[in-house]
């Protein structure tokens, strides 16, 4: 591995070198029960209905697990926004999100000598937990902040050379539907997308953030 980690560089809100049209954004989704989903599912939906947004379900396209690198790899080039979709499994992504970076992200492709295939693009996560927001820190059941449990992928991603956003999470996802929180959670992933898509998206502001849709009013610009 290189001694000095890439990392994309981020001024006045933007991506330096940002291209000026649309962003492409790919959305690899992972979850192995969608059908019994009651949060995902209207997620997964929503996002294929938005415009510019490449959704992949990779356990239907590989429901033996074996993941095609190559094709992996060149939906990987031709998107400027990476995103993983799923819900939160003991505490990190469902295990085919493990085997897909184990292959697709191979040396001289995302890292290494010759690897800046990712240098410059977005990653983050749109994910969904169980438990209370309040659970996810230092005095909480869980000890740690969801930002903080995503550090193996943070770390991932500044090694790509890639942009590491903060997750946009819904949490009490097992009440989210009788509580009445889907709707309005499904709403902002929308606008989210689309800001992302459209360069309406402030990254210098979001960057620190926990999460992504704490304040959205703060990091968006309306069109």
């Amino acid at each position: 591995m290189p001694s000095h980690e890439p990392v994309a560089t981020i001024q006045g809100g933007a991506e330096v070198g940002a291209a000026s049209g649309r962003r492409r954004i790919l959305c690899l989704f992972a979850h192995p029960s969608i059908d019994r989903s009651e949060a995902n599912r209207p997620l997964f939906d929503a996002t294929a209905r938005v415009a510019g947004v490449t959704l992949v379900d990779l356990y239907a396209e590989y429901p033996t697990g074996e993941i095609d690198v190559d094709r992996e790899q060149a939906r990987l080039r031709g998107h400027d926004v990476i995103c993983f979709m799923h819900p939160l499994y003991w505490y990190s992504t469902p295990s085919i999100f493990k085997e897909w970076q184990d292959l697709v992200l191979e040396y001289g492709f995302a890292y290494g000598v010759g690897g800046t295939a990712l240098h410059g693009k977005l990653f983050f996560n749109a994910l969904t937990a169980g438990g209370p927001e309040q659970a996810y820190c230092a005095a909480g059941y869980n000890h740690f902040t969801i930002r903080q449990l995503l550090c193996p992928l943070e770390q991932t991603a500044r090694l790509c050379g890639m942009v590491f956003l903060p997750p946009f999470a819904l949490f009490g996802a097992r009440a989210a539907v009788d509580e009445g929180r889907v709707g309005a959670h499904v709403t902002d992933w929308v606008r989210v997308l689309e800001a992302l898509r459209d360069h309406r998206l402030d990254l210098a502001a979001a960057l620190p953030l926990t999460k992504l849709n704490a304040d959205l009013d703060a990091i968006l610009r309306e069109p």
